[in-house]
């Protein structure tokens, strides 16, 4: 069964809550550095999955979508920005949640408008057949991407793109030697 790509956004914006909602929970500083690594897994791969795949077709189909693109990408590095500071901080440093909070904060500003106006807007210039291949099309992306912030590379295909593809690998062979929650292990793997 295909999802609309509104409704896959939205499921990626509840994993990104989930976690950081265990990461709030968390109790000692390894079970810390495991969300912290999850959760900069999760935000990284997603907003180059929107920047790769939604951004485009917003840009496309909507109405003043460059407006849309231009606004989007420009909290994307605001918030890539911040998830840089956030995926380099030890987890004892006592600025780790409050600067997790920041970086949520934005994030979820950045979700409620995504979700309540720019997908909608999409939804509603494009087909059910359309909407079903970008959440495809999506999701497929995410698996390819890099899964750390790098807000030094350009946000834009093809540069993007490229850039992201040389820079993923690294990200992934990395993350293998990363602390990760228990219950995701098999998820990252």
């Amino acid at each position: 069964m295909s999802s609309r790509i509104l409704d896959t956004i939205k499921g990626d914006h509840q994993e990104i809550e989930s976690v950081y909602g265990r990461l709030k929970q968390a109790n000692d500083p390894e079970e810390l550095t495991a969300y912290q690594n999850k959760l900069t897994w999760e935000i990284a791969r997603h907003a180059v999955g929107e920047e790769l795949v939604v951004i485009p077709a917003i840009e496309k189909y909507v109405r003043v979508g460059r407006d849309v693109a231009d606004r989007e990408l420009h909290e994307h590095r605001v918030i890539k920005e911040q998830l840089k500071k956030f995926q380099n901080m030890s987890s004892s440093d006592s600025e780790f949640l409050p600067t997790a909070q920041t970086l949520m904060s934005q994030v979820l500003e950045n979700h409620m408008g995504e979700t309540t106006n720019d997908l909608v807007k999409l939804e509603g210039a494009i087909t059910r057949d359309e909407s079903n291949r970008l959440s495809r099309s999506f999701n497929r992306t995410k698996m390819f991407v890099p899964t750390r912030a790098h807000p030094s590379i350009p946000d834009r295909p093809p540069f993007e793109t490229a850039l992201g593809l040389m820079t993923a690998p690294v990200d992934q062979l990395v993350d293998v030697f990363r602390t990760w929650p228990e219950d995701d292990v098999d998820q990252i793997e």
